[in-house]
C-alpha cells in the first residue's frame, strides 16, 4: 500500500546536494505539507507514494534553492543611485544621506517586495538580509514566501528606524520576541561592523543574541582600509578585535571576510561562525580577493552572497555562483580551484550552514524543509547536455546555466513560482511604485548636488555659526617680537598652546560655494611631541563678508566635524583646484580689556612664505563687531605690527599664486 503525499515530484535530474553530492536521474522528490519524506530513483517512489499532485519535470534539473548568504534588500530601491565609488564615499556620501531621507516601513517593505521578485525569479529560496525596520522586511519576506534571516542593524550613527543605538538595541529585542520561532523568518542582530559600532553595541548585541539563541550578522574585514585602521586604532587586525570582545559567543555570519589572514581563518572555524562570499560586490568595489579556498579547506562553512543590490547590482546567484569559481582561479593562477561542484555547493548546502539553517534547509534530505528549485538545461546556451561524467551536472549549472532557466520555486511546501509565473507578488504594481520613488529620489539628490553646503549638511554633524567673526592676518618680520609683546601687562593669558597644522582648501569655479577647509590639528607638547589630533571641515562661505578698514568681518562659517579621510572629501565634493598648507602654530586665548581674542602666530611650511600674525574674536552683533574691530587695531599696535599691510582678504589668493 502506497503513502499519501501532497506533492510527487518525477521524471527530474535529481542534485540532492547532500554531503556526497548523490544525484538521481531519473529522479524524484516526495513532499507532505513544508517537508521532504523521500528522495530517490523515480521507480522506487512511485512504488512507494501517491501524491494529490504529481509533478512531471521533464528531464529539469530538480535541486535545493539557492541561498543568498548576505544582502540588503530594501536597497533595491536605490540601485543604480551611485556607481563606480570607493565604498567609503559610496557609502556615506550618498547612501546615508538617502537612506536618512526616505527610508520608511513602506520604503523597506517596497524595496523587500521587489527583492523577493527578483530572487524567486533567479531561484533564491532563502536569503540572509541586514537593514532597518527588519520587522517590516521579516513581514513582507514572509508575505512573498521565502525564507530568511532578518538581522536588524546597529550602528554608533543614528539610524532610520532609531535616533540612537541604544534605541536599535531596544528596537531589535522587540523584534526578536515578536518573529522567534516563525516558520519562515528567523530573527537576528546585525551591528553593522566593527569600524561602524563601538565595543559596547558589540557586546551588547553578542549578549541579545546569546539570549534569545539568534544569529548574529556583521561585517568584517570587507576592505584593506578598514583593517589598516584597526591596527592604527586598536593595534590588531579586524578578527582578533572583534573576538577579544567576545564576539564569537554568539552565532556569528561573518560577510566579506576578504582580507583575513589563516590564524583569522582557523579563529572563525574554531568559532562555527559562517562566512558569506560577496563575490561580485568585492570586485564592483575593489574590495579584494577573499581566500575563499583556503577557508573552505580548513572547514569553514562559507557561503555566497550577492550583497545589497546597490553594490552589485542584481540579487542573480546563478551570476554570484559562477563568479565565485572564476574570482577564485584568477586570484589563486590555478583552474581547478573552486571547481563547479564546490561552487553550488557554497550557494546550497554550505550557504544554509553559513546561516546556522543547515539542519533546515540547503539540501534536499528526508526531515528538511522543501525548499526547492527546477531548472532547464535545455535552452541553446545549454546544448547539449553530457552525462558522462556525474559531474557535468554541476559544471553545466555553474557555467552555463542562467537564472532565466528557473522555471518554478517551492519554499517551505508552497509553490512561489510555476513555469516562470510568480505567485505570491504582483511585479507590474510593484515596478510602477518603485519608478514613483525613483523620481523623489533624484530629485533629492539633484538638488543637493548644486550646493557644497548641502552636500556638506547631507553628512551630518554639521552646524552653522551664526556668529560674526572680527578677524585680521597680517604678515610678520619678526616673530619673537609678537611672542615677546603678547606677555605685556595689558593683555591677560588664559591658555597658550602650540599646533603643527595640515589645511587642505579646496576651491570651486563658482565663488558663490565658497571655500571649503579640511584641517587636522596636531596638539603639540612641551617635549615637541604630538599629544593629540583633531580634524574637522569648514565651510567659509558665501562671500557673506565686510570690510571694516584693514578688519575684514565674515559672517557665514559651517563647521563639521572630519570624520573620513581627505581622499574621501576629495572625491566626495570634488573640487576644481586644492590649495595644500602646512604651519606651525603658536596660538594665545587672551582677554584685552574684558574682551577674549585669539592670536595665532603662523610659521608658514608650505608655501614657504614666512610668518603671519592672526588675531580674531567672535561677536553676535554688528555693533559689537565695530567695536571689537577697533580693539583688533590696538592689539596690532601693542603686538608691535600696527604699520603692517593686512593681508586677510587676499589670503587665499595670496596661497594659490
Amino acid at each position: 500500500m502506497t503513502q499519501q503525499i501532497d506533492t510527487l515530484f518525477i521524471n527530474a535530474i535529481v542534485l540532492t546536494m547532500d554531503e556526497k553530492l548523490t544525484q538521481y536521474d531519473p529522479g524524484a522528490v516526495a513532499v507532505q505539507g513544508d517537508s521532504i519524506v523521500a528522495v530517490g530513483s523515480e521507480a522506487e517512489l512511485k512504488k512507494e507514494y501517491s501524491a494529490t499532485e504529481t509533478i512531471d519535470c521533464g528531464g529539469k534539473v530538480l535541486m535545493p534553492g539557492l541561498v543568498n548568504a548576505h544582502t540588503h534588500v530594501p536597497m533595491t530601491l536605490v540601485r543604480g543611485l551611485a556607481d563606480d565609488l570607493r565604498l567609503d564615499v559610496w557609502l556615506m556620501g550618498y547612501m546615508l544621506p538617502v537612506e536618512r531621507q526616505f527610508v520608511s516601513p513602506e520604503f523597506v517593505r517596497l524595496g523587500t517586495l521587489i527583492a523577493c521578485a527578483e530572487q524567486i525569479r533567479s531561484g533564491v529560496t532563502t536569503f540572509n538580509d541586514m537593514y532597518f525596520f527588519e520587522d517590516d522586511i521579516a513581514q513582507a519576506t514572509a508575505d512573498a514566501g521565502m525564507r530568511a534571516v532578518c538581522g536588524e542593524s546597529v550602528m554608533k550613527y543614528p539610524a532610520p528606524d532609531a535616533p540612537s543605538y541604544d534605541d536599535s538595541l531596544a528596537y531589535a529585542r522587540e523584534f526578536i520576541k515578536k518573529w522567534k520561532g516563525h516558520p519562515l523568518i528567523v530573527p537576528a542582530i546585525a551591528p553593522h561592523a566593527p569600524y561602524s559600532t563601538n565595543p559596547e553595541i558589540i557586546r551588547a548585541c553578542v549578549d541579545l543574541a546569546k539570549e534569545f539563541d539568534v544569529p548574529l550578522h556583521i561585517h568584517i574585514s570587507e576592505t584593506a582600509f578598514e583593517v589598516e585602521n584597526m591596527r592604527k586604532e586598536q593595534g590588531m587586525p579586524v578578527i582578533p578585535y572583534v573576538k577579544k570582545l567576545g564576539l564569537f559567543e554568539a552565532k556569528v555570519i561573518a560577510a566579506h571576510c576578504v582580507h583575513i589572514d589563516t590564524g583569522e581563518i582557523r579563529t572563525l572555524q574554531h568559532a562555527n561562525a559562517g562566512v558569506s562570499h560577496n563575490p561580485s560586490s568585492n570586485l564592483k568595489l575593489a574590495s579584494g580577493f577573499a581566500p575563499v579556498a583556503k577557508m573552505l579547506a580548513d572547514g569553514l562553512n562559507v557561503g555566497i552572497g550577492t550583497d545589497g543590490p546597490a553594490s552589485n547590482n542584481d540579487l542573480d546567484m546563478f551570476e554570484e555562483v559562477r563568479l565565485a569559481s572564476f574570482v577564485a582561479k584568477a586570484a589563486s593562477n590555478d583552474p581547478t580551484v573552486i571547481p563547479a561542484a564546490t561552487a553550488l555547493t557554497m550557494a546550497t548546502r554550505l550557504g544554509a550552514q553559513a546561516l546556522h539553517l543547515g539542519h533546515i534547509t540547503g539540501s534536499l534530505e528526508v526531515g528538511k524543509r522543501a525548499d526547492l528549485i527546477l531548472v532547464d538545461t535545455n535552452p541553446l546556451h545549454n546544448t547539449p547536455r553530457f552525462k558522462r561524467d556525474p559531474l557535468n551536472a554541476y559544471s553545466q549549472l555553474v557555467y552555463a546555466s542562467k537564472s532565466t532557466d528557473v522555471t518554478d520555486v517551492m519554499v517551505n511546501g508552497k509553490w512561489l513560482m510555476r513555469d516562470h509565473n510568480l505567485l505570491t507578488l504582483n511585479e507590474k504594481e510593484l515596478i510602477a511604485q518603485a519608478r514613483e520613488l525613483a523620481t523623489k529620489i533624484d530629485a533629492f539628490l539633484t538638488e543637493r548636488e548644486q550646493s557644497v553646503l548641502s552636500k556638506l549638511i547631507a553628512l551630518g554633524g554639521s552646524m552653522e555659526e551664526e556668529s560674526f567673526e572680527v578677524q585680521v592676518k597680517v604678515k610678520v618680520e619678526d616673530p619673537s617680537l609678537i611672542v615677546q609683546n603678547v606677555k605685556r601687562e595689558e593683555i591677560e593669558i588664559n591658555a597658550h598652546k602650540h599646533y603643527r597644522q595640515f589645511d587642505e582648501y579646496f576651491l570651486f569655479d563658482d565663488p558663490n560655494q565658497g571655500r571649503l577647509r579640511y584641517r587636522e590639528d596636531s596638539l603639540i607638547n612641551e617635549k615637541g611631541d604630538i599629544e593629540n589630533v583633531r580634524s574637522r571641515l569648514t565651510l567659509l562661505g558665501v562671500k557673506r563678508e565686510d570690510e571694516m578698514g584693514e578688519v575684514l568681518l565674515s559672517r557665514s562659517r559651517f563647521l563639521a566635524p572630519a570624520t573620513q579621510s581627505l581622499r574621501f572629501y576629495r572625491e566626495y565634493f570634488k573640487p576644481t583646484q586644492e590649495v595644500s598648507v602646512e604651519k606651525d602654530r603658536l596660538r594665545w586665548h587672551i582677554k584685552y580689556k574684558n574682551t577674549e581674542f585669539f592670536i595665532n602666530l603662523d610659521e608658514m611650511k608650505q608655501p614657504a612664505m614666512g610668518t603671519f600674525l592672526e588675531i580674531k574674536s567672535r561677536t553676535w552683533s554688528r555693533k559689537d563687531a565695530d567695536l571689537k574691530a577697533d580693539l583688533v587695531r590696538e592689539l596690532l599696535d601693542l603686538l608691535g605690527v600696527g604699520h603692517a599691510e593686512p593681508v586677510t582678504q587676499d589670503y587665499i589668493e595670496i596661497l594659490t599664486a
